[in-house]
């Protein structure tokens, strides 16, 4: 009995999509629910599953056709022995009988998220894994999501491999659960150590040829000679090294050397952008082509802020257990400002403007990924001890790529601090669909006029874009007065006044 393979029913947004990797090839023995194929749309990459155990008879859709809702892609002919019989397999090593063959899936994506793209896979075909060990990082447009293997065994198949789009619940790997790596002969060996391919993990290869490294040129010091990014760091740092030593020695030899020589290599390369950073680009432009944004500015003199830091940071730390900065004094500043004047909280969803009776603030964080928004929810209802626990927590996890989605998702308001790389001035972006931004900057002593006399002072810009459809000039300005008077007497945010 046979079974057809189908490509999952796409969103209603989304008109066709792309075989993006196969898992398996024709022959091949599956088991339930073992990942197939994944299936790329131009929002998630879908996993295609075997609903039954099997084997790959035939394939009628290769990697990058275009493919709809509904279309067959392959047929499986259900049972065991009976359709490894009637079917040549082709492994590249024995699989033995106690061994279970395990689908590695792209996690069930959010219904925000239509497709994702495998970014990084942390082991090669025929590696040992261990159970929950992590196996490759699926990126979405706001998180990296980890795949961990089910169990013990060795990786058998990477059907969709890095930079292919996958949908939620896509099978993209198979792990041969239960089975260990087979020896390593000598032939094999050799083999493997021509072949850069099988020496390295497909993440390792592409930094390898990111940065214009073949495998003779990176000393392995993994198993059997595998290379890690490790060891191509340091052939890079070893690379960047030698211009230096050519130079002292093409100084001597200056006379016969080329005059072209001289002028060095005119390079470039070109990688593909990352999901997020494409993302990131598109909100951009649609931040600035469907509003009308505005920036009015201000500044602060932060000294108030500044001496009741240092006067109780020491104190503050070895009570709450943590470091006491200048973003919690922003965060209420900010929610109390929101709360007197609510069109800065709101946000349009057509025709209709959607007041929010809650503060969840969008905190800027710069990752290695790019700049991501984090939410700290119910920021109204935190201390100021909860609020720098909440921030340090969401730029670790932003730094490791281990923000989830719920995380990234919401916000009513944003805050950006570009100050912490040196901006003196700047007009930040709105972070659809809220209606403000508050750019926060370097402080700075500047001379200051104060009661007639000429006073050194640190003081910072502020600056607030706001979408002028929602909110009036008065509002704008109120809004950010009262967040200038807030900081400039720190006192108020305990008073309430």
């Amino acid at each position: 009995m046979t079974t057809e393979i189908k490509v999952p029913v796409l969103p209603e947004s989304v008109a066709d999509a792309s075989i993006a990797t196969w898992h398996v090839k024709v022959g091949d023995k599956v088991s339930r629910d073992q990942n197939l194929v994944d299936i790329e749309t131009d929002k998630v990459v879908l996993e295609v599953v075997a609903t039954e155990d099997g084997v790959i008879t035939e394939i009628t859709q290769e990697e990058g056709a275009t493919v709809l809702g509904g279309q067959v892609i392959a047929i499986l002919a259900q049972g065991g022995a009976e359709a490894v019989s009637a079917a040549p397999v082709q492994a590249s090593a024995p699989v033995a009988a106690s061994t279970q063959v395990i689908d590695i899936v792209v996690p069930v994506l959010p219904e925000s998220v239509a497709d994702a793209t495998v970014a990084t896979w942390h082991v090669a075909e025929g590696d040992s894994v261990s159970v929950d060990q992590n196996l490759v990082d699926i990126e979405t447009d706001k998180v990296v999501l980890e795949v961990v293997a089910q169990g013990d065994g060795v990786l058998g198949k990477i059907i969709h491999g890095e930079g292919d789009t996958v949908l939620g619940d896509q099978k993209i790997g198979e792990l041969n659960a239960g089975a260990s790596a087979a020896p390593v002969t000598q032939e094999a060996k050799a083999e493997d150590m021509s072949s850069g391919d099988d020496l390295a993990s497909p993440s390792v290869r592409r930094m390898m040829t990111e940065n214009s490294l073949s495998a003779s040129d990176v000393k392995g010091s993994g198993k059997g000679g595998r290379i890690s990014k490790e060891d191509v760091e340091a052939a890079l740092a070893n690379k960047s090294a030698a211009p230096k030593v050519a130079q002292s020695s093409a100084s001597v030899s200056a006379n016969a050397a080329p005059a072209v020589q001289a002028l060095g290599e005119r390079t470039q390369k070109r990688v593909p952008m990352t999901r997020l950073r494409k993302t990131i680009a598109t909100r951009l432009l649609e931040a600035k082509n469907s509003t009308a944004m505005l920036t009015t500015f201000n500044e602060v003199n932060m000294k108030p802020i500044m001496d009741l830091r240092k006067k109780y940071k020491d104190l503050f730390e070895k009570t709450h257990d943590t470091r006491l900065g200048f973003m919690s004094f922003y965060v209420k500043a900010v929610v109390e400002a929101l709360k007197r004047f609510p069109a800065v909280n709101a946000s349009i969803d057509g025709d209709d403007i959607v007041y929010h009776n809650f503060f969840d603030i969008s905190i800027a964080v710069s990752t290695p990924r790019g700049l991501v928004t984090p939410v700290l929810r119910d920021a109204n209802q935190m201390n100021m001890a909860g609020i720098e626990n909440g921030i340090r927590s969401l730029a670790i996890k932003g730094r490791d790529g281990k923000l989830t989605i719920d995380e990234m998702t919401g916000g009513n308001f944003t805050i950006t601090n570009g100050g912490v790389f040196g901006s003196l001035l700047s007009t930040p972006i709105l972070n659809l669909p809220q209606a403000a931004i508050l750019g926060m900057h370097k402080i700075q002593d500047r001379p200051m006029a104060v009661d007639g006399k000429v006073e050194i002072l640190p003081m910072m810009y502020l600056a607030l874009s706001y979408d002028h459809r929602l909110i009036d000039g008065k509002e704008s300005v109120g809004f950010l007065v009262t967040i200038k008077e807030l900081l400039e007497d720190p006192t108020r945010l305990l008073l309430d006044i």
